[in-house]
């Protein structure tokens, strides 16, 4: 292992994230909180075919283009005060980086990557969702397409000075998503489960689950991402549909479905528009306890979820930037929160950590289950 190569590759990519955050806090700080622009990012295009049917006369980015037009049309169409923004519309190639500058430069709420599986197994079939994270699935299924998906930085000009020297090749790179605070989380999840619940009812109906993966798209966008592999070109049942018009509308039409739910629970949970009258604030409590509680240690209340990660952090970890956090243990996740004493307060501490934490938002802690504050 080149240790010092890998200790310069890291900072540089922490430096990066960090300086893509201050980006989203700046330009998101003082907008509206609903969900007003969603993105939609077909997969591969132009030299770029993605995955080819096994006769060769399909191509993963004519399907990705048309369930990605499908859907922003239905989403215009259900909620015309959401503007759709395509990272292309026709058969180009578009850098990784460039799909989530996209999406950044227009202070997007969501961003939808839509991609077609492969397998060398005709017998792979199935619908999948995916948010950023390493899943420390590096011999796994998933991680063959997290390889195959970032790939596609090969064909762009000086991908290492790019992305930092990542290498979609080199095991080593990924280590670096270790390193990341994803505070998207949290709604990236929520927008998964609805597309994987709507998804299930058809017409691919299979679910291989939703998982966390490395995907570079993801990584470099600055708001819930999410990407789809709709269904495998490798199996025969999944690629009829697929090349189907009919098979590609009804999936757009699922994940427009999806989107309309999540909408309603981001705007619900992200209204707080309210001043809280001075007879109602007061100052926030600081926890008694440490920031490692156990699910039996969680006691009823109200506060503001900062970020979730997969591990507890010490207290006074810089990363908490001077507040007292809970670590509330959620599967494999500890939701970091704030403690206030009421609904009033997680209201108010919200306007001031949302512009120092941008995926933050006000909670409900109600027999040990975390919920967002409405």
């Amino acid at each position: 292992m080149k240790t010092s190569g890998c200790i310069c590759k890291i900072a540089l990519l922490s430096i990066f994230f960090a300086a893509s955050t201050a980006f989203a806090v700046t330009a998101s700080a003082d907008d509206d909180l609903r969900l007003r622009t969603v993105v939609i990012d077909a997969g591969h295009g132009g030299h770029d075919p993605g995955c080819v049917s096994r006769d060769g006369r399909v191509k993963e980015k004519d399907i990705n283009l048309d369930i990605a037009l499908k859907l922003g049309s239905g989403i215009a169409s259900a909620c015309p005060d959401v503007k759709v923004i395509y990272t292309r519309k026709t058969d180009v190639f578009v850098p990784l980086n460039t799909r989530a500058d996209i999406a950044n430069r227009n202070n997007a709420n969501l961003f939808i990557s839509i991609h077609v599986n492969a397998a060398t197994s005709t017998q792979a079939h199935g619908f999948s969702t995916h948010i950023l994270g390493n899943s420390n699935d590096r011999f796994s299924d998933n991680m063959d397409v997290v390889r195959r998906e970032n790939s596609v930085i090969l064909l762009e000009e000086d991908y290492t000075t790019t992305y930092q020297g990542f290498d979609p090749n080199d095991p080593e790179s990924f280590i670096f998503f270790n390193l990341m605070q994803n505070a998207y989380y949290e709604q990236s999840l929520t927008y998964a489960a609805e597309a994987d619940k709507q998804l299930k009812k058809g017409p691919v109906t299979h679910s291989r689950g939703i998982s966390q993966n490395a995907f570079l798209v993801l990584w470099k966008t600055t708001m819930p991402a999410v990407l789809v592999e709709t269904g495998f070109m490798s199996n025969a049942a999944d690629i009829k549909i697929l090349n189907s018009s009919e098979g590609r509308s009804e999936i757009a039409r699922r994940l427009c479905d999806a989107f309309k739910a999540f909408k309603v629970k981001y705007d619900a949970s992200l209204d707080y528009a309210a001043e809280p009258s001075a007879a109602e604030s007061s100052s926030v409590r600081k926890p008694e306890d440490s920031p490692a509680e156990t699910p039996a240690a969680v006691r009823d209340g109200y506060g503001v979820q900062i970020f979730a990660l997969s591990k507890k952090l010490p207290a006074g970890d810089a990363s908490l930037k001077g507040y007292e956090a809970d670590a509330v243990k959620a599967g494999s996740m500890y939701k970091y929160i704030i403690r206030c004493n009421t609904a009033d307060e997680a209201r108010k501490l919200f306007r001031k950590t949302r512009k120092e934490f941008p995926g933050s938002f006000p909670v409900q802690i109600r027999s040990g289950k975390v919920s967002a504050l409405k």
